[in-house]
């Protein structure tokens, strides 16, 4: 059975050349076209698609307030289809807040071809948003918890030698995000790798730093890893940590893809598993593919102590049930409860 998939944006380039990508795969079905929301409305109630392909920066209603619209009444899978600038970056990861699946980036130039060249990431993107369970946004964390931030010359030492690794893709803003929040400002230094467009990663790392107890950035090479800070890995760059006088850095470089990803999640557990072992705990979350499975069971066979999020909380349950199927994981964990995993972890000294 062919996927359903509705188009929404306001550039007749865009339309006619993701009409042209999608009609050539047998098992996606282009449903329709609509330059703007308040036209694809009624369409979409009319005959509801699988997925929604859904442009947010749109004059009249937005595509931002239309996927909210959309969330709140029926949820329907929804990939953004956004700019890499400043703007395009802050209302994606809106959407991506309000339930969208996933976000697939636009060129600046040459738009035909980047499409043409990005074929294969943007049908797979489809297929897996088919297969995933939106969620309605959750409420909003609180507006300020700088108050909460300890200062880091005060904290012990014990968790600068028990690095957190967490990985994730698809659905993984969200899960990140509360995971993140419903920690204490004094947490263990954590190391994410999150599949993200590059440029989107420093202000998603921006708007966690709003939200968290923890400081949060976009990690940068040689980067320590402490007490009470969270390190995003940048877009388009790999992330490794390494051991020095019993401290661990960040690495951040350059480098071919590793399972389709810059950054890779298998990159930053594998690092993990060489430079820590068994004083690590390794975090795996939603996401489609394998990435990061084989990494987790590296650092399962040294040692570390390694979680995996539940199918049933999961936007895309593939990275995790990945490692479960290979004897990666010690516990498979609703969503809601892998921050008391990482506190219990803290506590074991």
């Amino acid at each position: 059975m062919s996927i359903k998939v509705y188009v929404v944006d306001d550039s007749a380039v865009v339309r006619q050349t993701l009409m042209h990508l999608i009609k050539d795969d047998p098992a996606i079905e282009l449903l329709g076209c609509a330059p703007n929301p308040l036209l694809a409305a009624p369409a979409i109630r009319k005959n509801r698609p699988d997925v929604l392909l859904l442009d947010i920066e749109m004059p009249g209603m937005d595509g931002l307030t239309f996927l909210r619209q959309i969330m709140e009444e029926s949820p329907i899978p929804t990939v953004i289809c956004s700019t890499l600038t400043t703007d395009g970056s802050r209302m994606a990861l809106d959407a991506l807040a309000a339930g969208a699946v996933a976000v697939v980036a636009k060129p600046r130039l040459g738009l035909k071809q980047f499409l043409e060249e990005s074929r294969r990431e943007l049908l797979q993107t489809l297929k897996t948003a088919a297969r995933s369970r939106p969620h309605r946004a959750a409420a909003p964390a609180p507006a300020s918890v700088a108050s909460a931030r300890p200062s880091v010359a005060g904290l012990h030492a014990l968790s600068v030698n028990k690095p957190i690794v967490l990985g994730a893709s698809t659905g993984g803003t969200q899960a990140i995000e509360a995971v993140l929040t419903a920690l204490p400002g004094d947490s263990p230094g954590i190391a994410v790798v999150l599949h993200m467009p590059e440029k989107f990663t420093a202000m998603y790392a921006q708007r966690l730093d709003g939200l968290c107890a923890m400081n949060v950035r976009e990690a940068r090479d040689g980067d320590r890893l402490e007490r009470g800070l969270v390190l995003i890995a940048p877009g388009g760059r790999h992330m490794q940590l390494r051991k020095a006088a019993g401290q661990y850095f960040a690495v951040v470089a350059d480098g071919p893809p590793v399972n389709r990803h810059k950054p890779s999640v298998d990159v930053l557990f594998r690092s993990a598993a060489d430079c820590a072992g068994r004083d690590a705990l390794a975090i795996i979350l939603t996401g489609m593919g394998d990435d990061g499975a084989r990494g987790m069971k590296l650092l399962h066979d040294k040692g570390a102590r390694t979680l995996a999020q539940d199918e049933a909380s999961c936007v895309v349950y593939g990275m995790p049930k990945e490692a479960v199927a290979m004897g990666a994981v010690d516990d498979v964990l609703p969503l809601g409860q892998v921050a008391r995993a990482v506190m219990a972890f803290d506590a074991r000294g």
